[in-house]
């Protein structure tokens, strides 16, 4: 399997940016297709994002669609979410999955690695 590390987070105002990144290694990076998945205290783990193995195809949970992108460099393994106009509302662990394949899913039941999660803390 392919090993995930994220990095990124920290505590931002609301409306500011941050990015994300998910580094991986293990495993031939452009054979898996990703995704963003993020926790808050008190809620079920939450589908943000997903990309396929080439990165033609992305979708969006309607709460972020507009703010952020999703976006993968092969080249360099990594993945990327670049998050704007942060609202407190975004404050979670986020967490970055692979699942060998081209096709994403929003199904977090469907990744097979996970990174060990970035915490981002919105302020009012």
């Amino acid at each position: 399997q392919v090993q995930l590390v994220e990095s990124g987070g920290g505590l931002v105002q609301a409306g500011g940016s941050l990015r994300l990144s998910c580094a991986a290694s293990g495993r031939t990076f452009s054979n898996y297709a990703l995704g963003w998945f993020r926790s808050a205290p008190g809620k079920e783990r939450e589908f943000v994002a997903r990309i396929s193995s080439s990165g033609a195809i992305t979708y969006y949970a309607d709460s972020v669609k507009g703010r952020f992108t999703i976006s993968r460099d092969n080249a360099k393994n990594t993945m990327y979410l670049q998050m704007t106009n942060l609202k407190p509302a975004d404050t979670a662990v986020y967490y970055c999955a692979a699942r060998r394949g081209s096709l994403s899913t929003r199904e977090w039941t469907g990744y097979s690695s996970w990174g060990q999660g970035a915490q981002v803390t919105v302020s009012s």
